[in-house]
């Protein structure tokens, strides 16, 4: 199915959309912290977090962009349908949970529409059951790592600073956030914008435009990282408000702990090529250092709340892309 230049340029434009929305839905993983310590006011959060999430793509390669774009269903029976569908059920759960302010998965929002819509134009033989199967170890492994190592780095800390007073120690750790926040904005921005690269390349690639060789043009790097950028300056209150103060009280140092196991996480998981989730990674990672102090630190309920979210985020927007497929289907 060849589209005429108007109708690819306005696919992309979805993409780019959704790339945007996730950059805004997601803006609270990168910020939450930072914020709800008080270090930086939100306004000077989301333009501190959206410069690292666009200057990422000079640091990490685009593994997690090649993943998406061909390791979750097979690069051969993607055409335009298929990524429009996958787009729209994950922008649309992307929407309902920003509007009730539930932290939820984009990363995994848009491999649950490419996986719904795949599978219902040439059933369950398209799936790359490796890069799909990853992806899921990735919902189990990225909170755990992150809350795991944000317990050895509460630990490090309270071993390092002994002998500080108390107010030492936040002043200290004011200052060190701030490059807490710009790793975990840099390891966010690394991970999550590679993978609407990944769909944009691969519906690149079935349109003939790549010249036979899966690759990922430089312009879609640069546009990809610009719309999460923009997506993250734009901001996701409250989102925000549930991350940095209903999961857990934070001190500076706790969000200093948090956003560094969070941001070792991503970047490992980039470099691996592992398309994680940094939601789950930075949720993780705040209940880890709320657990640290006392496990009824935690607000139980809430992270509950968002454990449910992430197991539904993959079947809901796959739902959702299966019928978009179908109706456009329908439609044309």
């Amino acid at each position: 199915m060849e589209l005429s230049f108007p109708l690819l340029v306005g696919l992309i434009g979805v993409a780019l959309l959704f790339d945007f929305l996730n950059g805004l839905h997601d803006a609270a993983n990168s910020i939450a912290t930072v914020v709800s310590t008080r270090v930086l006011k939100p306004h000077h959060a989301v333009l501190w977090a959206a410069f690292f999430n666009f200057i990422a793509f000079t640091v990490f390669g685009l593994h997690v962009a090649e993943t998406v774009g061909t390791g979750i269903v097979s690069a051969n029976i993607i055409d335009p349908q298929v990524i429009f569908a996958a787009l729209i059920g994950a922008i649309a759960w992307n929407v309902a949970t920003w509007l009730f302010g539930i932290p939820s998965s984009s990363s995994h929002a848009l491999i649950g529409g490419l996986l719904g819509a795949g599978i219902a134009k040439a059933g369950f033989d398209v799936i790359v059951w490796t890069g799909v199967l990853k992806t899921v170890a990735a919902i189990v492994l990225s909170p755990g790592v992150g809350l795991l190592l944000a317990l050895l780095l509460v630990l490090f800390v309270a071993w390092s600073s002994i002998r500080l007073t108390p107010l030492a120690v936040d002043r200290r750790f004011r200052k060190l956030q701030l490059v807490s926040a710009a790793l975990y904005s840099l390891g966010h921005g690394g991970n999550d914008a590679q993978k609407t690269m990944g769909i944009i390349a691969v519906l690149l690639y079935s349109q003939g435009m790549l010249g036979g060789t899966f690759h990922v043009p430089m312009w879609v790097v640069l546009s990809c990282q610009a719309a999460m950028a923009l997506g993250t300056a734009s901001g996701g209150w409250r989102i925000v408000h549930t991350m940095g103060s209903k999961i857990t009280r934070l001190t500076p140092a706790m969000g200093f702990c948090a956003e560094t196991g969070g941001a070792i996480s991503l970047f490992a998981a980039t470099w691996m090529g592992v398309p994680v989730s940094s939601t789950h990674t930075i949720t993780g990672a705040i209940v880890g250092v709320g657990a640290s102090r006392r496990l009824s630190a935690v607000r139980w309920n809430v992270a509950n709340n968002i454990v449910i979210a992430w197991v539904v985020t993959l079947p809901a927007a796959g739902l959702i892309g299966a019928v978009t497929y179908a109706i456009v289907g329908l439609l044309t």
